[in-house]
Parts: structure tokens; sequence; C-alpha cells
């Protein structure tokens, strides 16, 4: 019989082989510009942003916040896309929203995406990436003296050489957290900057942590136009999440879902899958959420969920069981709520909840380039445990900490090379 540590390690070999002030600032941009400047979806760059998009689909549709956009439901995630024509035939069966980010394959999975449209008409398409800003402080949810404003408008250019458009129709800034980050005057005022100059319609915010406060913050700045949360039937203290949310959506906010599979599987086996239709349900029963980004990978996946979202989205009672919701039981799975309540136990001062989402992306998601960004962004030892003789840190999600840190931190002696698809 094999041993923990070697069905992890068999695990792991099987998934690798698979292939001016901010107050002074602030006040200029939210009093002292011209109402032009503040409405949704003004054009600062006729030259690069059409007049009239035409964003027609047969899919269910939601109105994106005060953007105006009326959006199928569900969007794509292109990351996991290896193939144009893949993110051809989503756009086929009426999918018209589609994000990637600057350092999804080091900026080739922007040039996949722009090869899957580029003979498609520009003002049919909905097209974003998270541009990715320096100095990302991920344990203290801020961002740090390199994350300037020069740099990061020098990242979102080469973003848009990459796809080889005159503007994106959103940029977000990625890993916003706490307040102060959302706040933080050179990357608000380059993202506003971005969109005064045309080269984004819309300008939003992605999180993973602090999420809730992220939410409000991102309204109160009367600057972004959507957040895209985690947000999933295994979220933290949800009713607190979805009051953040509806405080942004009256703020006129968009609400953009992504990680609604919690993680896609239940056991890091890989024997005991979520229900991902019920997760996608879930999801979609908040009102509030306008579209759910899915990282589809294959046509078989896309045609479920194309099926899915014409149906009743409504959660049957088998459903709810699936989910372990109906019962209140508590399986840990491979989602990490983000609840933080680890950090203040561990003697390391570790990132648990970061190094955790990357235990998930390489073990859920079978993609081990993103888990081992992540954990890079951890600046973990390569076995930080064993400088402990016991964990002292409790999981509020029952997870076993110790265990996945020491299986996931192996991923750093892998050389990036050998972790591309």
């Amino acid at each position: 019989m094999l041993s923990n540590e070697e069905k992890h390690t068999n695990t792991l070999n099987y998934i690798a082989m698979k292939n001016d002030s901010r107050r002074s600032f602030l006040k200029k941009s939210l009093i002292g510009v011209s109402g032009a400047a503040l409405l949704p979806g003004t054009i600062h760059n006729a030259n690069a942003i059409p007049v009239t998009p035409s964003y027609s689909s047969d899919l269910p549709t939601r109105i994106l916040g005060k953007t105006g956009l009326n959006v199928p439901i569900i969007s794509m995630g292109v990351e996991g896309a290896s193939a144009a024509g893949f993110i051809k035939a989503a756009y086929d069966n009426g999918i018209r929203m589609f994000f990637s980010a600057t350092y999804y394959g080091e900026g080739n999975n922007e040039k996949l995406l722009a090869d899957a449209v580029r003979d498609l008409p520009r003002e049919t398409l909905i097209i974003g990436s998270a541009v990715i800003p320096k100095g990302v402080d991920h344990r203290g949810g801020i961002f740090t003296g390199e994350s300037t404003y020069e740099a990061q408008i020098k990242t979102a250019e080469e973003s848009l050489k990459r796809f080889g458009m005159d503007y994106l129709d959103f940029m977000l800034l990625p890993y916003a957290a706490k307040r102060e980050s959302i706040f933080f005057e050179p990357l608000l005022r380059a993202m506003e900057d971005l969109k005064k100059q045309g080269k984004t319609r819309y300008v939003g915010i992605a999180t993973h942590s602090f999420q809730n406060e992220a939410i409000k913050a991102a309204a109160d700045t009367k600057i972004y136009d959507v957040v895209m949360p985690g947000y999933n039937f295994r979220n933290d203290n949800i009713q607190e999440m979805n009051d953040a949310i509806t405080y942004a959506v009256k703020a006129g906010v968009g609400i953009i879902g992504m990680k609604a599979q919690a993680g896609a599987y239940w056991d890091q086996e890989r024997t005991q899958p979520v229900n991902s239709d019920a997760a996608l349900k879930w999801v979609l029963q908040n009102k509030n959420v306008s579209t759910v980004v899915s990282g589809m990978t294959n046509f078989s996946e896309l045609q479920k969920n194309i099926a899915l979202i014409k149906g009743n989205l409504k959660l049957t009672d088998e459903e709810m069981k699936d989910l372990k919701l109906a019962s209140n039981e508590i399986a840990p799975g491979l989602y990490c709520r983000q609840c933080r309540q680890c950090m203040v136990q561990c003697a390391q001062k570790l990132d648990i909840p970061t190094i955790m989402r990357s235990f998930m992306y390489a073990y859920g998601y079978c993609n081990l380039e993103h888990a081992r960004y992540t954990l890079d962004n951890t600046c973990i030892s390569s076995i930080p445990c064993m400088e402990c003789s016991q964990c002292e840190v409790t999981c509020s999600a029952g997870f076993d900490i110790r265990s996945k840190i020491m299986d996931i931190s192996r991923l750093r002696d892998v050389p990036m090379d050998f972790l591309k698809a």
C-alpha cells in the first residue's frame, strides 16, 4: 500500500506529465474632471474605440453595471485554451467576452486569444486582460514602492502590442485586496489614464483576498467599472460577500464572477469531482453577478455550459446535496476560502492562503505553470515546514496545512520550462 507521501508524489507526477498625494489626486479625478470624462463608455479616443459596438448573442444575458453592456451570463477565461480554434468555437456558440492576463504563458496566452479572434468583427467582441502590477505584497494585501505608474502603463501597452489591438474593452488590476491597495494612487491613476487615453474602454479589479473589503473599495473609488471576485459556494462568510456585492452593484459596478468551480475536485487524487453544473448554477442564482468567467478547456465543457445556461438555473435538492449545502456538511475540498485565520497562527509567517491557491491550481486544475507562478509569489523556502517540529495552524476549513505545504513546495525545485503546456 502506498503511503500518503507516495500518493502525493504519484499524483503530482501524473499532473506534470499531462501536459500628487492620494487625496489631491482623488479630488481631481472625481470632481475636477469634466462630466463627459466620468460617463461610462465615454470615447476618449475616437480613432481607437468604435462608437456603436454590437455584442449580439442568442445566449441569456445580463446588464454589466454602469458599462451598460448586455453580456452573456457565461464568459470565457482562455488560460486553459490550447488552440485558437477552440476559442473561435466558443464565439460561434454565443460567447462574446474573453479574458486573459499579461502573465499567462508569459504573454503567449494573449497572443493566442488575438489569433483566435483576428478575423472576427472587433465590435462584436469583448476582450479583457488582467494587467499584472509590479511589487505586489501578497501576504499583506497591498502594493509597494515597486508598483509604479510608469510600470503599469508599460505593462498595459505591451499587452496591447501582443493583442495587436488599439484598445481592450477591459483592463483589470489583479491582486487588489485591502482598501489601501484599491486606492493606491500610482496604480489607480494609471488605470484611470489608460481609460482616458482610449487604451481600454473600461477598468476594473480582480481580487482573491480581502474580497469584501476590495469590492466595496472599488465602488468607492468611483473610477472602477467592474469587479471580478472569486465567488462560489465555498466562500467564507457568504452573506457578507453578498452584501458587499450588493453595495457595489448599487453604485453601478458590474460583477464578473470567477472561480465558480471552487477547485473542481473534492480530493487531491481527483476521484471526486465537484458537480460543475450545480456550482455554476449556484453562482448564477445571484442576479447581481452579470456573468461568470469559465476556464473551459475542451468542447464537451463548452457544450455542457452552453446547454446549462439555456435551461433552468434553479438548483435541485440533489444538486444542493452534491454541493454539501443541504446538510451543512463540512468538506475540505481543494478550495481555500481565503479567510486568513491561519496567518496569525503560523510561526514561519507563511502566506498560507496563497500557497493553498497554488495547491488548488496544481491538483484541482492541473495547471502547474500557474501553480508555480503563484507559489513563487510567496517567496517560501524549498521545504518551509521542516523548521517546525509540529504545525500549530488549525484550518477553519479542515485542511491539513502542513501536508499541503510540504507537498506543493516541491514544485519550486522543478524548472519552469518543464511546467509549460
